[in-house]
């Protein structure tokens, strides 16, 4: 599964970038923890809550650091993070997805809060199948 975003305003008209989706317990609590490289961006969707506390992600055991994008009930970027192993973070309200890519993503890419996501394939049918 391909991962596009659209760019608002500044940089290429569109990144595409290969993602694997999370979709078990296991998966999302190991992440990219133990990696050297990020082989693909991973996709975690988020169970709906009223905390941003469910969206907040951690950086434990992780031996390289990573971009991370947050993205809203529209399917846009509201908050983003380049951030080191052993540290966390909570953006400042739930998440629908967050999304684990690779450093440098963020700064290469131009990208920016307001840009769309859309995925090439139906996320919500992998899911949940």
């Amino acid at each position: 599964m391909d991962l596009i975003i659209r760019k608002n305003e500044y940089g290429p008209n569109k990144l595409e970038y290969p993602v694997k989706i999370m979709d078990s317990y296991y998966s999302r609590l190991k992440g990219l923890m133990f990696k050297n490289t990020v082989e693909k961006g991973l996709v975690f969707k988020i169970p709906k809550s009223k905390t941003s506390f469910t969206s907040a992600i951690h950086m434990f055991f992780m031996l390289i650091p990573i971009d991370i994008l947050f993205i809203d009930e529209n399917d846009v970027i509201y908050d983003m993070i380049s951030i080191k192993p052993w540290k966390t973070y909570q953006p400042k309200y739930p998440a629908k997805y967050v999304i684990e890519l690779e450093k440098g993503t963020i700064k290469n890419n131009n990208l920016s809060i307001g840009d769309e996501i859309h995925f090439r394939g139906n996320i919500d049918f992998i899911l949940e199948h």
